[in-house]
């Protein structure tokens, strides 16, 4: 029997030792965690309750947005089979659908488990096309003088880096010349400094923008880097004295008819700063709102609130090395890039906000069509699941233009 206790005793130290590790390797890795199955439906879903935020509030006057219910009557080729919607959503783990055709909401879904109409989605890198629209609004405005100005022009406190050389026109086309990778396994990649810093992990926002250094001349080479948003959102705020939430709420959550708040994830350490590539965080149908925004170049309810020309900014910058098919080996093919939008070539010339985790904002202007789709990947980057997502929504976008 005192053998007994003794084990006992001694299985219950271990026990107890071993729960402690646990919930220190738990501590230390809750960021992983959090951004992988089953937890990251929830995480992507509940971003106020990890992180400060602003709101972006909702317009005083909500716009409608005209339904007309359908189901969508296509099917898509991947991998040698023939696929439907429900094999898309399944197979990418779709959170929340949405069409918007011919100016009316045609379908909505959400299949994710906490996922609904007025719950808001972490946005990750779609946010930088919201970034562009108020950059070509602050444009039209005079707050920024013009593309050519240098970033360090509005933004001092980066003079002596990578970044005091790249205008406003290089950081819009992710041609900044500064940083490296954005390798989202790499631990010491600049996108992971930048959001250890966010999440207080380490320095502070602007230490880690200062960190890279430069490898290219300005304006030749794309190079995907959230950082040059990240700078791009600070000459936004610079020039037009407010922050993003609150210049996205005068010039464009207000405009549109937004039905939800919106709001920016803030840094946890002071000062609090909105990561302007991928902090933004609304509901589907806002994002439809923002999508035929695109779609009608620029104009809402008679109103031109992105410049016209701004919005064909967006479908191709005519610059070689940002082609459809030319940003290089690591890049999809069926994508190019311009004015941090994802081109997609062709005769339509559509063109997409993305994010990692698998979010979508298609915008087809000749077709009069927007997909909103918001997903919950078990890794950031899956070049199988964007693929396939690129291969479904175009055969959505051509089955809808076939219409009469």
């Amino acid at each position: 029997m005192v053998g007994d206790r003794k084990w006992a005793t001694g299985a219950g130290v271990a026990a107890a030792v071993a729960a402690a590790a646990g919930v220190r390797w738990v501590w230390r890795h809750q960021d992983e965690l959090m951004l992988r199955p089953p937890l990251n439906e929830w995480t992507f879903t509940h971003m106020s309750l990890l992180l400060p935020t602003e709101t972006v509030p909702r317009a005083a006057r909500p716009s409608p947005l005209p339904r007309a219910p359908r189901p969508p009557a296509f099917t898509y080729e991947w991998d040698g089979e023939r696929r439907t919607l429900a094999d898309l959503h399944a197979r990418t783990r779709t959170t929340g659908f949405a069409v918007v055709h011919r100016g009316r909401l045609v379908h909505e879904e959400y299949p994710g488990r906490f996922a609904g109409p007025d719950r808001r989605f972490q946005l990750f890198s779609l946010t930088k096309s919201v970034t562009s629209a108020l950059v070509g609004i602050a444009l039209e405005d005079g707050a920024i003088g013009s593309v050519d100005d240098k970033a360090v022009t509005y933004c001092p406190q980066l003079a002596g880096s990578a970044f005091d050389g790249p205008t406003v026109d290089d950081l819009l086309h992710m041609s900044s010349g500064a940083g490296g990778e954005e390798d989202y396994e790499d631990p010491d990649a600049p996108v992971n400094r930048l959001m250890r810093a966010v999440a207080g992990q380490g320095g502070t926002v602007l230490e880690a923008v200062r960190s890279v250094r430069p490898h290219t001349t300005p304006g030749t080479w794309f190079n995907y880097s959230t950082l040059d948003t990240q700078v791009l959102g600070w000459v936004l705020e610079a020039a037009t004295g407010r922050t993003l939430a609150q210049y996205a709420a005068e010039r464009l959550w207000g405009p549109i008819g937004a039905e939800s708040d919106a709001y920016y994830v803030l840094s946890r350490g002071l000062p609090r700063t909105a990561v302007g590539g991928g902090s933004f965080n609304a509901a589907v149908r806002d994002m439809a709102r923002f999508g035929l925004l695109m779609a009608r170049g620029g104009r809402w309810g008679g109103e031109q609130v992105v410049p016209a020309s701004w919005v064909e900014r967006g479908r191709g910058a005519g610059l070689p090395h940002l082609e459809t098919g030319a940003l290089g080996d690591r890049y999809p093919g069926h994508y190019g890039y311009a004015n941090q939008w994802w081109t997609l070539g062709g005769e339509r010339r559509a063109f997409t906000g993305l994010g990692i985790y698998g979010q979508f904002l298609w915008v087809d202007p000749e077709a009069d069509v927007v997909v909103v789709k918001t997903s919950a990947w078990p890794v950031a980057d899956d070049p199988a699941l964007d693929g396939e997502t690129a291969a479904a929504l175009t055969a959505l976008v051509d089955a809808l233009a076939a219409e009469a």
